[in-house]
């Protein structure tokens, strides 16, 4: 009986987590509005690109040197499955449309930079790795999970935030209009 109402319980909060997710990102699977530039989309945020992180080389790196660019920010860590199974898409979708002014940046949530080089060479990551540091998390919110990916426009507009792993076709979609 207790699994039974257990059972229950889930089935009556999934749909009220979805929703959720519809009313903070749009309907699933779909970009807020797109402006008629076709350059950003309406949305409730702006992403905050006033910091400089280290990337896995210890290099500093500006969010606000790809401010007219759109960028794709993945939150992962290298033990993480769903996390290694998106990346080869992440790196098809970067190279693909990087001359574009499109750009994925992964940011490790708790890897070291030692990690991450090795990581990188081994699966052959092509677009820039950084480290996590705490203003991160205070200007995207809590990193309740990952993978997780926020999709920002050219005007620095966050036009959605997504939970799990994409795909190429995703990402496809979603920049689509942003480029």
């Amino acid at each position: 009986m207790a699994a039974a109402a257990a059972g229950a319980l889930g089935l009556l909060a999934v749909p009220m987590m979805l929703k959720s997710a519809e009313r903070a990102s749009g309907p699933r699977g779909a970009l807020a509005s797109v402006s008629s530039e076709g350059k950003s989309c309406s949305a409730e945020t702006t992403a905050n690109l006033d910091l400089t992180l280290k990337d896995m080389n210890g290099a500093s790196v500006r969010l606000a040197d790809y401010k007219g660019k759109v960028i794709l920010l993945n939150f992962w860590g290298t033990w993480c499955p769903p996390c290694q199974a998106e990346i080869p898409d992440l790196i098809k979708a970067y190279e693909t449309h990087k001359d574009e002014g499109f750009v994925v940046l992964g940011m490790t949530i708790d890897d070291t930079a030692e990690d991450m080089r090795a990581y990188a060479a081994a699966k052959k990551v092509t677009y820039p790795l950084l480290l996590m540091q705490d203003d991160v998390e205070q200007a995207y919110g809590p990193i309740v999970g990952v993978p997780m990916s926020f999709f920002i426009g050219r005007d620095g507009s966050v036009c959605k935030k997504h939970f799990g792993p994409v795909t190429f076709e995703q990402v496809e979609r979603e920049i689509k209009a942003l480029l």
